[in-house]
């Protein structure tokens, strides 16, 4: 097989996984065999290990098993986004400007009336454009391999239609506008402890 080739073979198993795992097809526990999967996608067992690696680098399997992350994982990764994208969100009343500005307004204008999946891309880019606004390329990168994890939680939020989701994206990027650091940043963290909040709730029930 050419380096071509085994690319394409490899970019479509992983893709093909991980939509597997992130729309629940492969829930949280089961084991990932490389034979089996192999031949249900019908390629080698090479580009299905490496899309496995991949996946466990993203934080979506464990030790060959889609993960089922604890409470303390849960806490852990909400921890870390909180850091990161409290900081961005700080940065933003800084940096952002006004035609950036109005990209994230016309995100929270598309999340209000979208469906679920319009929905998600329209926060996914939200929190991206924040995100970038740090001028931090390390913040960007650690916020980029955490998408796949943090994925499953937007889609359960979403999906779920939590209370206030949008109108907190609204507050957020006000106190940008206003070049509010420290409002900014804090409403990004309540933000985030909201949407954990709700994750564990639904968890219980």
């Amino acid at each position: 097989m050419s380096k071509q080739a085994f690319q394409a073979a490899y970019i479509h198993c992983y893709e093909l996984i991980r939509d597997k795992i992130l729309n629940g097809e492969l829930p949280g526990g089961t084991k990932l065999v490389e034979e089996r999967l192999a031949e249900e996608l019908g390629v080698s067992r090479t580009p299905v290990r490496e899309s496995i690696r991949k996946l466990e680098q993203e934080g979506l399997i464990q030790k060959k098993r889609v993960v089922q992350p604890s409470v303390e994982d849960l806490r852990h990764i909400f921890e870390v986004r909180m850091l990161l994208e409290g900081f961005s969100a700080r940065c933003a009343a800084s940096y952002m400007d006004e035609a950036t500005q109005e990209k994230v307004q016309e995100c929270i204008t598309i999340a209000r009336e979208g469906t679920v999946d319009i929905t998600m891309d329209a926060n996914k880019q939200f929190h991206d454009l924040i995100v970038q606004a740090s001028r931090n390329p390390e913040i960007v990168r650690i916020i980029d391999r955490m998408q796949s994890i943090i994925y499953l939680f937007r889609r359960a939020v979403v999906y779920y239609k939590r209370p206030f989701l949008i109108d907190e994206h609204q507050h957020i990027l006000d106190a940008i506008r206003s070049h509010d650091a420290a409002a900014a940043e804090r409403l990004m963290k309540e933000h985030l402890q909201a949407d954990l909040d709700f994750y564990l709730h639904l968890g219980k029930h």
